[in-house]
């Protein structure tokens, strides 16, 4: 019981599970990109009249920042990417949906409020600085 007591009582490894969880969730859209490419968020720049280039900051934001996560290195900027990312995300792609509900009534914008809220989390709950994330 005291070894199940101090496993809940240690907020450092709450904070790592969470880490952990953003960065695997994350890198599953990151590996569909890699294998069905950017050419849909490219087309989304392109129309906003962005350069259709800024599309391959996606593999910054859904690959190379959760790596960076998983392996506990600059842990505050690689959050703050995966959020400016969802952030991104939410203003080529979901900008009509703010207000949506599904069918099984949850908002339609959960799973990215969930990504931005939960990288703030991370990125706000580590220190900055050699080996402290």
């Amino acid at each position: 019981m005291n070894a199940l007591n101090n496993l809940f009582n240690q907020p450092r490894f709450g904070v790592l599970l969470l880490r952990w969880t953003l960065a695997i969730l994350m890198i599953f859209h990151g590996w569909a990109k890699v294998t069905g490419g950017v050419s849909g968020i490219e087309g989304m720049l392109v129309g906003k009249g962005l350069p259709g280039l800024l599309a391959y900051g996606v593999y910054i934001g859904e690959l190379v920042a959760p790596l960076l996560l998983l392996a506990g290195v600059w842990v505050v900027p690689a959050a703050l990417i995966i959020a400016i990312n969802m952030a991104v995300a939410v203003g080529l792609a979901h900008m009509g949906h703010w207000f949506d509900i599904t069918n099984t009534g949850g908002w339609r914008l959960e799973l990215q409020a969930f990504f931005f809220m939960t990288a703030l989390v991370v990125a706000f709950t580590n220190r900055l600085g050699p080996n402290k994330g």
